[in-house]
């Protein structure tokens, strides 16, 4: 066990969850799961530390009193450029009015990616646009990467990823007298509502009909965002 999963233990004694300890750092449960299964956290002993030396005395002894205590001593990570490392944020995102977005993971996915539903309901109530972005297998793409065919009048965002997987994003953004970004929400509820209220099954149908994906495939990652036109 390393000294971030020993620390996090403390916390666990204490009463707290992997989701507490993911609050107190700014971070998600995923990553606090990973200082015991991939020995992670390195950047994290010395706010840890402090949380763990003040909950000991009783200086502070809530979630959101760690987190301030924790907060001056996060560090972000560096990539080898020493560029800071993106973070992974959180699974669903909302501003109340304006956007809301959500992600599903492989296993997520396979359940029906729950999460995602509200997204498309809500902006739909709204009568919004939305966008999404797809993540499969670059062979089971059957149109090349940033050609208009695949994604007209919008931005080609592609992702190349090193497991042979790529990122596709469809309507984040249009070109001058192009027309509005974004998919109608209201036609999408329909599609997603057809497929029993499964947004990856949706997604996945309608770019199998569009002749974007291999039929069958997979889609591994699955980001939806929604908004409301100003």
């Amino acid at each position: 066990m390393n000294e971030a999963a020993r620390l996090t233990q403390e916390l666990l004694n204490a009463g707290f969850t992997k989701r507490d300890v993911g609050e107190i750092i700014g971070r998600n449960p995923s990553l606090v799961s990973q200082f015991f299964t991939k020995g992670k956290g390195a950047s994290y002993v010395e706010a840890l530390r402090y949380a763990v030396q003040e909950l000991q005395v009783g200086a502070a002894t809530t979630v959101p009193e760690l987190k301030a205590v924790a907060q001056p001593y996060v560090h972000r990570r560096t990539t080898r450029a020493g560029k800071t490392a993106r973070v992974r944020t959180k699974d669903v995102v909302a501003t109340p009015g304006r956007s809301t977005m959500a992600r599903a993971a492989k296993q997520h996915i396979a359940s029906g990616a729950s999460r995602l539903r509200p997204v498309v309901e809500n902006t739909a109530a709204a009568q919004g646009r939305i966008a999404f972005t797809v993540r499969a297998k670059k062979k089971d793409f059957l149109i090349d990467s940033g050609r208009w065919a695949d994604s007209p009048g919008v931005r080609r965002n592609v992702v190349q990823r090193r497991d042979s997987t790529e990122e596709r994003a469809y309507g984040n953004s249009v070109g001058p007298g192009l027309g509005e970004a974004g998919f109608d929400a209201r036609e999408w509820k329909d599609r997603v509502d057809a497929h029993g209220g499964d947004v990856a099954a949706a997604v996945r149908a309608w770019m199998t009909e569009t002749g974007r994906l291999v039929p069958g495939a997979q889609i591994t990652h699955l980001e939806v965002r929604g908004w409301t036109p100003t």
